[in-house]
């Protein structure tokens, strides 16, 4: 920088030209100190040169031999080298073998469990399989394969277990029947158990309740695991004799269908459209069920097969309920059961109007109790139930009704109007035995002797007794209390007392050419018939336990209605004997102009007297053994006569004052009061 700066450039080269000089010289004393050992190395360079010649021939001589004896080396151990590659790929083969076989192994087992239908495990080794096998395997060809399978595997699957639970639920849909049957069968026999154990004193620890033994049935299916191999729908099951155990209704169907079908839909994240298919599917056959066939009313099989379905299918139902977390819940089963009960009460309603036959009425009856009692049993509410078949009670009042109408009159028209002999004491006891009648006087008389009633009084009794009777076995198992019980007896006998016999007394007193015998018999009868009122009150008490005290009881129409067919019956004779009179009346042939009376009563009026005088020989010769009939007919007898003269002398005096008769002479009004006197006499 000083040089440049201050401007001596000429200087410093001087002194740097100077300054080379002064090293070449150093240089070259140097070079001729050492010229003599450079011209040594030389020289020993060049003999080295020679050596190095020789060197390289021998090197090259050697290397050629070398070459040569290592070209076989060579050759082994390009043979060792291709060896150990494949040593090496073996290995490499063998351990990538040993990953992919446990993935073909699965994959065939997974293809023999779908071929032997066992859905669930193969489900199971498909989630292995997908999750533990193939990520290790992933880059093979093989495996992607499968990979793409998969989804198809699984959708296989689930339409397969799909098609498993079809099959189950048209099997469970053909066989509900069955099962409704047995379960029925149970409940009867619970039921029996329970009348028996009910009539003994009560023992601590008895039988499981029906809940119980379900429970414990339902843990009993709990245990088959959704594995099991089997995958029947509904086991056979032989008709076992009637002393045998009725098997469980849980024990006549295999659920482990629904329970896969459940598992594997679950597994596949598909469990809620599986609950949905199943609910639908079950809705839709619970429609079909409580179809009821149309000529359902003809037999009571028709019925039984209708509550056995039914039963059948809720016990399915409940089964489900318990042995499945939400497959089916509480909400969905009363929504079921609340449609069931208002279709089956309509039905039954409808059905049950068809019938005419009260047997028929009663079976009905008591098959609808034990249809409640066993849906009762599984926990479904049947108060709706019992509450129709008070409507059914009302219509088996109507058919006894129609059906002892008819029996009345069987009895009213074959009867003979006559008093019933008795020859012997045996005939007396049995009489006596069948209708409550105790005289002190007939009973000292002598054999033969007579009853003062016909034989319609005896049986009319027994059959308003087998009335009550069959009122009775309807009211049996409804729940009723005894008052309630009473009070319908009570009503349904009153309705046969006031209209149904009622009227078949009036049919037979207004029939044509009735006698006045049978008349008089007839008054005779109903007044016996009236008089045992009270004993048929005193039957319905004994038979409910029911004091006739007791508030709200209904008292028995009996001696109105029999005192209205005695009056009808008085009325006929009455209205008879009118008749009678106005017929010889009509005989009445007066000449109004005669000059001179007969010297005796007309002819038409002799007849008539004659035939009065017959006619009050009726009475006069009715069994005035008892003071009560010869009163009785004595007062029918005077209200007779005083009607019948009331009636001629009302007659006669039309005949003399008729506007056709313009003048009549002496002669005729002599005889006219001869016939007055005639009647007077």
């Amino acid at each position: 920088r000083s040089v440049y700066d201050g401007e001596e450039h000429g200087r410093f080269m001087e002194k740097l030209e100077a300054r080379i000089r002064n090293h070449d010289r150093e240089i070259e004393k140097m070079c001729n100190f050492h010229y003599q050992g450079f011209v040594d190395s030389i020289t020993e360079l060049l003999k080295v040169r020679g050596e190095a010649q020789k060197l390289k021939n021998q090197v090259t001589d050697t290397n050629r031999k070398l070459q040569n004896e290592g070209k076989e080396l060579i050759i082994a151990m390009e043979e060792l080298k291709q060896c150990r590659l494949q040593q090496r790929n073996i290995s490499a083969t063998v351990d990538k073998l040993t990953l992919c076989l446990p993935v073909l192994e699965m994959y065939s087992k997974l293809r023999e469990q779908m071929k032997s239908k066992r859905h669930y495990p193969a489900l199971k080794t498909l989630e292995h399989l997908e999750h533990t096998y193939l990520p290790q395997v992933s880059h093979y060809r093989f495996c992607k394969i499968m990979v793409d399978n998969i989804p198809k595997l699984r959708e296989e699957i689930k339409e397969v277990s799909m098609s498993d639970l079809k099959d189950f639920l048209e099997s469970i849909r053909k066989h509900s029947d069955k099962i409704g049957e047995t379960a029925m069968k149970q409940a009867q026999q619970q039921r029996n158990l329970d009348n028996i154990v009910s009539q003994h004193p009560r023992i601590s620890g008895g039988k499981k309740s029906k809940k119980e033994a379900c429970a414990s049935s339902d843990l009993e299916v709990k245990t088959t695991s959704p594995m099991s191999e089997q995958d029947s729908g509904i086991l056979d099951v032989e008709d076992e004799d009637e002393d045998e155990e009725v098997p469980g209704a849980q024990d006549l169907v295999d659920f482990s269908p629904v329970y896969r079908c459940l598992h594997i839909y679950s597994v596949l994240g598909a469990r809620e459209t599986f609950e949905n298919y199943y609910r639908k599917q079950r809705r839709k056959q619970a429609r079909l069920v409580l179809q009821p066939p149309s000529n359902m009313h003809e037999t009571l099989d028709g019925y039984r097969k209708y509550f056995n379905q039914i039963v059948g299918f809720f016990v399915v139902e409940d089964h489900i309920l318990h042995t499945t977390q939400g497959l089916v819940n509480r909400a969905y089963i009363d929504e079921l059961w609340e449609m069931a009960l208002s279709k089956t009460i309509a039905a039954l309603r409808t059905h049950s109007s068809y019938c005419s036959d009260p047997s028929l009425v009663l079976d009905l009856k008591n098959l609808i109790v034990l249809f409640a009692d066993t849906l009762q049993g599984y926990g479904f509410p049947v108060n709706q139930l019992f509450d129709m078949l008070l409507e059914i009670q009302d219509q088996y009042s109507e058919t006894l009704l129609k059906k002892w109408s008819g029996v009345f009159r069987n009895i009213l028209d074959s009867d003979n109007y006559s008093p019933i002999p008795v020859t012997n004491e045996e005939v007396y006891k049995k009489i006596v035995g069948q209708f409550p009648f105790q005289d002190a006087e007939l009973e000292k008389q002598p054999y033969p002797k007579k009853f003062p009633f016909s034989e319609f009084v005896p049986k009319v009794y027994n059959q308003i007794k087998e009335f009550i009777y069959a009122c009775l076995k309807f009211s049996e198992d409804l729940h009723l209390s005894s008052t309630e019980v009473d009070d319908m007896i009570r009503k349904s006998t009153n309705l046969l007392l006031t209209r149904t016999l009622s009227n078949c007394l009036q049919n037979v007193i207004k029939r044509k050419n009735v006698g006045l015998t049978e008349l008089v018999q007839i008054i005779i009868n109903t007044t016996h018939l009236e008089k045992s009122c009270k004993f048929l009150e005193e039957f319905i008490t004994n038979i409910t336990n029911v004091l006739p005290e007791t508030v709200h009881t209904t008292k028995l129409y009996g001696t109105t209605t029999f005192k209205d067919a005695r009056h009808a019956a008085e009325e006929e004779i009455y209205t008879n004997l009118n008749q009678k009179i106005d017929q010889f009346l009509q005989l009445a042939d007066y000449d109004w102009m005669a000059m001179e009376p007969g010297s005796k009563a007309s002819d038409y009026l002799v007849d008539l007297i004659g035939f009065l005088r017959s006619t009050f020989a009726v009475f006069t010769h009715l069994p005035g053994d008892v003071d009560v009939h010869s009163t009785m007919s004595g007062k029918v007898a005077q209200t007779a006569c005083m009607s019948a003269c009331k009636h001629l002398s009302t007659s006669l005096m039309q005949l003399l004052l008729e506007a056709e008769v313009r003048q009549l002479t002496l002669g005729a009004l002599q005889q006219f009061n001869l016939d007055v006197e005639e009647c007077e006499r």
